[in-house]
C-alpha cells in the first residue's frame, strides 16, 4: 500500500513539473548544485 502511495506521489509531482517551467528549472538548480558538492566530495576522497 505504501508503495502505491509513493508512485502516486511520484507521479503527481513529476506532473507538475512538466506544467511548470520555473519550478522544473528551479529544481533541476537545486540538483546540479547538489551533484556537484557530491562529486567534489567523492572526487577528493579517492584521490587520497
Amino acid at each position: 500500500m505504501n508503495g502505491k502511495w509513493a508512485l502516486t506521489a511520484l507521479g503527481v509531482g513529476a506532473a507538475y513539473l512538466m506544467r511548470n517551467k520555473n519550478a522544473r528549472d528551479k529544481l533541476m538548480k537545486q540538483v546540479e548544485s547538489f551533484t556537484g558538492m557530491s562529486m567534489g566530495m567523492n572526487r577528493n576522497s579517492s584521490s587520497s
